[in-house]
C-alpha cells in the first residue's frame, strides 16, 4: 500500500441487497445481516483488552491482502446454510468516522447467518488486513 493513498468511496447497501435479493440463491435465504466496521477514538487496546495509555485515535492507514479476503470469503460459503456473501474493504489514511469494511451476509436461517458473520469478520480483522492507528 501507498502512505496516503486516498481512500474508497463506500458502497450502497441498498444495491448491494437489491443484486442479492435478485440473485438465483436468494429464494432460499431468509435474512440478510450487514456488518459496517469505522474508525473510532477510542484505540482497540483500550475496547478489546482494557488497557488505557490515555491516548485517543486521530485517524488509521488500512491496508488488506486481497488474496487473503478472496480464501476468506470462500470459506464463508462452505458454511451451512449460507449462500450470498459481498465484502468491501477501504484502504489508505481514514479519518475517525470513516468506514473501514462492509460485510453482507446472506443465507437461510439465523443461526447460520449470525455465525457466518461473525466468522468472517473475526477472519478479516485477524488475517487480512493491517490496520495501524494513529494517535494524539
Amino acid at each position: 500500500m501507498i502512505k496516503g493513498k486516498i481512500k474508497k468511496l463506500s458502497p450502497s447497501i441498498d444495491e448491494w441487497l437489491k443484486e442479492a435479493k435478485a440473485d438465483r440463491a436468494s429464494s432460499q435465504e431468509g435474512m440478510f445481516l450487514v456488518h459496517n466496521g469505522v474508525v473510532r477514538q477510542t484505540p482497540k487496546a483500550k475496547v478489546r483488552h482494557g488497557i488505557d495509555d490515555g491516548s485517543v485515535v486521530t485517524g488509521m492507514i488500512f491496508s488488506y491482502d486481497a488474496a487473503k479476503v478472496d480464501a476468506a470469503i470462500s470459506e464463508t460459503y462452505k458454511m451451512d446454510g449460507i449462500f450470498h456473501v459481498r465484502v468491501w474493504l477501504n484502504e489508505g489514511q481514514l479519518e475517525l468516522g470513516d468506514d473501514i469494511m462492509y460485510v453482507l451476509i446472506g443465507g437461510d436461517i439465523r443461526p447460520h447467518v449470525v455465525d457466518a458473520l461473525q466468522s468472517l469478520v473475526e477472519k478479516i480483522k485477524c488475517e487480512c488486513v493491517t490496520e495501524i492507528e494513529q494517535k494524539d
